[in-house]
């Protein structure tokens, strides 16, 4: 059986029972927060639970590394959204130890993508096109130095309500310990 189709099937259940229910709430944070956070598996349900929250009471936008790359991506229009047109008043950046990004061999990366069929002439083309992959899928040496530079960048952005206050924090995904990198207040 195929995952999907185990997912659709425990999805009829779960609506059929109404479980849905219990997660019921609106499009607004009930605590007026937007995280950034990593996609990493350990903190989809350590990260909220270390922080009292639950299922409404924040919007989590989550990327690898918890990084804001670009100052017009996807990840600073998602929390320009969430302060302008869903009510966040603050927002926090939260990196993790032992993160994936703070290892990241872009050459293996590539090598990764070549024997999955990601044939030469991609490569030389974005390269053709000005695009350093190389750099593009380099992580970070200090995941401190990581979470201070994505609160700077969404503190300085020219669209960001400066009375923001954006908070930048490391947790431990084996403890839930938080560590506190920048204080935005």
């Amino acid at each position: 059986m195929s995952l999907l189709k185990d997912i659709l099937e425990f999805n009829t259940s779960f609506v059929d029972e109404k479980k849905y229910e219990e997660y019921q709430t609106t499009k607004f944070p009930d605590k007026r927060i937007v995280i950034l956070t990593c996609m990493d598996t350990r903190l989809v349900e350590l990260l909220p639970k270390s922080m009292n929250m639950r299922n409404g009471d924040v919007k989590i936008v989550k990327n690898a590394g918890a990084l804001v790359a670009h100052p017009f991506g996807s990840i600073m229009r998602s929390i320009l959204v969430a302060v302008y047109a869903l009510k966040a008043d603050e927002v926090f950046v939260i990196g993790h130890r032992d993160c994936g990004m703070g290892s990241l061999d872009s050459k293996a990366v590539i090598d990764a993508m070549k024997e999955r069929g990601i044939e030469d002439e991609t490569f030389s083309t974005l390269e053709y096109s000005g695009i350093n992959l190389d750099e593009w899928l380099t992580g970070f040496a200090s995941v401190e130095e990581s979470v201070a530079h994505s609160v700077d960048m969404i503190h300085q952005h020219p669209l960001m309500d400066k009375k923001v206050p954006v908070h930048g924090l490391v947790i431990d995904p084996g403890t839930g310990k938080l560590d506190l990198v920048v204080e935005g207040y």
